[in-house]
């Protein structure tokens, strides 16, 4: 039976490989099955499988998305990948910042993976993202590299903006960061709505904010214009469900967030299922590229870490509480489940891109460490776009430096 299994070997495995089964070296029988069993295994998984998700709640809109979503095997393994991605950035970051390696203030997105892995799957590269100041999931899902990220993190000039801009200021193309001031980009989100209807373009503007910045009085005017001007602005509001330590039941009188836009229709979203969070987000764009004008998201979510990296996260909440939301509702896990139980990916498979997340994070967080800090003459670089060089005051009167686009 072994030699006839081994006969069967070298007539399939070209090469060395057939070479070492006609010797009958143990070691090739052995890697040789492994690469058939994986071939088989591959060719036996589905292309793709239909889930029941979870019907958003609505405002002022007579039918809303699906109840029913599709995902292929490939883009199975692409939200996966991405999601576990932006979870051992998010740890590895937590891990620099503890060694001090990390300054300034930090805002860590784990646990909220879904969000901005659905909105970004149900968009084009040529739509635009503005978002607060826990921004790190979004960079990265927009196409920033880890290692850029980790290094702007660091203040390193490998940074996505030369190590100027820390955590809360991270920009590439469509991408508008990354906003240090509480609701402030919301009505940026909206100008460069208008900027999309302006020239004639058939794109949205996801503008994202969290609970603590939802009873602004800048919000509700941008929404007022909004509505006047039918932009094609889609407002998401990330509720985790604490603005810094404070509950939303504590801060709010309504915590139906979906309805603060009144007049604007309005979906809540489980903003923990990264289906849900997709098909919401398919709906939301349509509706806005057909000239109804902007429409309210609220995703349902929740954030692992405190508030920030000085924030504990459990002064105002209990760990049982993060232990429970991590046992029945973490959106990486929902996922996994997901593509095993319907055959979509195996165990095996999701083990080895866990183990090819970590060698890239690893490696990001060495270039993050070593890479060399930007000069200080670099200073006053890229105040403005495409504009020709000129004198920016230091310190004082004497101390000056050259601004470069």
């Amino acid at each position: 039976m072994r030699k006839m299994l081994l006969a069967a070997l070298s007539r399939v495995l070209p090469g060395p490989a057939a070479a070492a089964a006609a010797a009958g070296r143990t070691g090739a029988v052995s890697e040789a099955s492994r690469v058939m069993v994986a071939s088989r295994n591959y060719a036996d998984f589905a292309n793709e499988a239909t889930f029941e998700i979870k019907k958003c709640d609505l405002h002022r809109l007579e039918e809303g998305p699906s109840t029913t979503a599709v995902m292929t095997r490939e883009e199975g393994l692409h939200y996966y990948k991405t999601m576990q991605t932006i979870r051992r950035m998010e740890l590895k970051s937590d891990q620099l910042y503890k060694q001090k390696i990390i300054r300034g203030f930090c805002h860590l997105y784990d646990g909220q993976e879904a969000c901005c892995v659905g909105l970004e799957v149900a968009i084009k590269p040529t739509d635009h993202v503005i978002t607060a100041y826990r921004a790190h999931g979004f960079t990265y899902a927009r196409g920033v590299p880890v290692r850029e990220i980790l290094a702007e993190l660091t203040g390193r000039k490998g940074g996505c903006v030369k190590g100027k801009g820390g955590s809360m200021h991270m920009y590439t193309k469509n991408f508008y960061g990354g906003n240090g001031i509480v609701g402030a980009q919301v009505p940026l989100g909206a100008g460069i709505a208008l900027a999309c209807k302006y020239f004639g373009k058939n794109e949205v503007c996801l503008t994202l904010y969290g609970d603590g910045a939802a009873n602004q009085g800048q919000i509700f005017e941008t929404y007022n214009m909004a509505a006047l001007w039918k932009l094609p602005c889609v407002f998401i509001c990330e509720n985790n469900r604490y603005g810094m330590g404070t509950s939303v039941e504590r801060a709010a009188a309504s915590t139906d967030y979906y309805k603060r836009g009144d007049f604007i229709p309005g979906l809540r979203v489980d903003g923990m299922d990264v289906l849900c969070v997709r098909e919401a987000a398919k709906f939301a764009t349509e509706h806005c590229r057909a000239g109804k004008g902007p429409i309210v998201m609220e995703l349902q979510t929740y954030r692992y870490h405190g508030h920030s990296m000085s924030d504990p996260g459990i002064s105002y909440r209990t760990r049982e509480e993060i232990q429970e939301v991590r046992s029945k509702s973490d959106p990486i896990t929902l996922l996994k489940d997901r593509m095993i139980n319907n055959n979509l990916a195996s165990i095996e498979e999701l083990k080895e891109i866990d183990v090819a997340v970590r060698k890239e994070i690893e490696e990001a967080a060495q270039f993050a460490t070593t890479d060399p800090e930007p000069p200080l003459e670099e200073l006053g670089n890229h105040i403005y776009y495409n504009e020709p060089p000129f004198e920016v005051r230091g310190p004082n009167q004497w101390i000056k430096y050259k601004s470069v686009s």
